[in-house]
């Protein structure tokens, strides 16, 4: 078969699925609406993001802390205020920018700042429980000497999100990213394939529970995997602000630089 065959009938068969998804769509309910909406549309404090997008002419705000004991006890570090700001737009889609963090620590260097990250992220469809969005991050080369970027990094995101039954979901985030270190520690360049899982149990209308287990294929130059589990709590206080508590354990190699951790944090939709 010819190769301009073949991208024909992809396009056909990506329009066709594309009208039937939607077509779907408009006869169930929206899985990102409800009086519950911010527990499905919040990213903290999962690693992974939702599949969610933040509904036009919106924002959320999300804000955290983090207490980490650090691997082969050398030490312990706080970050705050962990600012992500995520504005929706059109078609179903949003603008996000994640604000530097301040990183606080026992040993040197004992603090500075994180680099800025902006990206777009757009909601797919969904069907009665299927849900799918893509999004792409740039990491600036910006932050402290310690703990910035020293070149302009990038994330490729896919997400899936999955309604087992009404109390459980599970959510399935595959990305692509490739980043530089500080210029502190070298500032050199590694690409890494990261996946990441997440179940969540809605116990009630108004709080759910979470475990995920998330990791990269290199945690650096010359490293090799790492894997991580977080576990904890969302509860929705008001329709528009939620709190939160997470805990992790480092579970193979030297993803995060920690071996445990942790957080507490909050969101608001205005």
């Amino acid at each position: 078969m010819k190769p301009k065959l073949i991208w024909k009938l992809l396009r056909a068969f990506a329009v066709i699925q594309g009208m039937a998804f939607n077509a779907f769509a408009d006869t169930i309910d929206d899985p990102c609406d409800g009086a519950s909406a911010l527990l499905n549309i919040v990213d903290r404090p999962t690693v992974g993001d939702s599949a969610c997008v933040v509904p036009t002419s919106k924002a959320v705000l999300e804000l955290g802390y983090q207490y980490q004991q650090g691997t082969h006890s050398t030490g312990h570090q706080q970050n705050f205020p962990q600012a992500e700001l995520r504005l929706g737009l059109p078609a179903h889609n949003e603008f996000v920018v994640l604000l530097p963090n301040y990183i606080l620590q026992s040993m040197a260097p004992h603090s500075g700042y994180s680099a800025t990250t902006v990206g777009i992220k757009h909601e797919i469809g969904y069907t009665q429980n299927w849900l799918a969005a893509a999004e792409t991050l740039f990491t600036l080369p910006s932050g402290s000497t310690a703990f910035g970027s020293n070149g302009l990094g990038a994330a490729i995101n896919a997400i899936v999100s999955y309604d087992i039954n009404p109390k459980f979901n599970l959510t399935f985030m595959f990305g692509v990213t490739t980043a530089t270190q500080s210029s502190h520690d070298g500032g050199q360049r590694f690409t890494s394939i990261n996946p990441d899982i997440v179940l969540t149990y809605s116990a009630t209308d108004r709080l759910q529970l979470y475990g995920e287990i998330y990791g990269q294929s290199k945690t650096g130059p010359g490293e090799s995997s790492g894997f991580n589990f977080d576990g904890g709590f969302l509860y929705l206080v008001l329709p528009n602000a939620e709190i939160d508590l997470e805990i992790g354990q480092r579970m193979s190699g030297n993803l995060g630089g920690f071996n445990h951790y942790i957080g507490t944090g909050m969101a608001f939709m205005f």
